[in-house]
């Protein structure tokens, strides 16, 4: 059994890793921009909007006040009307990157700690780098790749934009396993 604290540096530099590689992918490559559309009547829209009062948060359309009423014939007569959808609402002003950059480096680092726990209760002290990279990746492929499947499941996200996330998540975990082999105690 290898100490967790015997591995922050394999966690902290994993996620710097990925952390650049992800800077790649979204600023050089660019194959996220087909991620998201620009909605028809944009600024009619927006107007609307302000006019609701609509305040930053999760929103479902239609979306009906009580459980039981799902199935009523009104709400029914709804979603068969459309539009349906899911909506995330963020605060008016510029885009914060720097926190959003901040709270991905922050995932990362989450991300390599899980990681560097399961290997450190099933591998010991000298353990063969692929065998360290494989059980690193696959933890580190769950939380990058996978989790991002939900959202085409139940959020209604195309699924060529998940399959981009997987992709992403499939080679931040390459990198976060082939770190975590290298610097293997």
């Amino acid at each position: 059994m290898v100490s967790l604290t015997a591995l922050w540096l394999p966690i902290l530099l994993s996620a710097v890793v990925v952390f650049l590689a992800s800077s790649v992918l979204h600023m050089v490559l660019k194959y996220h921009l087909k991620d998201y559309r620009k909605l028809p009547d944009e600024e009619k829209l927006q107007t609307a909007m302000r006019e609701a009062g609509l305040e930053p948060g999760n929103y479902a359309f239609p979306c009906p006040d009580e459980p039981k009423e799902w199935n009523s014939p009104e709400m029914v007569e709804k979603f068969k009307q459309g539009p349906v959808g899911f909506m995330n609402v963020k605060p008016s002003g510029p885009p914060a990157m720097g926190k959003y950059l901040m709270s991905w480096f922050a995932f990362c680092i989450v991300i390599g700690i899980f990681c560097a726990y399961v290997a450190s209760i099933t591998l010991g002290p000298g353990t063969e780098y692929m065998l360290v990279f494989r059980i690193t990746s696959c933890v580190a492929f769950i939380a990058y790749g996978v989790s991002s499947v939900s959202e085409s499941i139940w959020k209604a996200q195309q699924w060529s934009t998940t399959f981009r996330f997987v992709f992403d998540g499939l080679i931040y975990s390459l990198l976060t396993g082939g770190v975590f082999g290298w610097l293997w105690p």
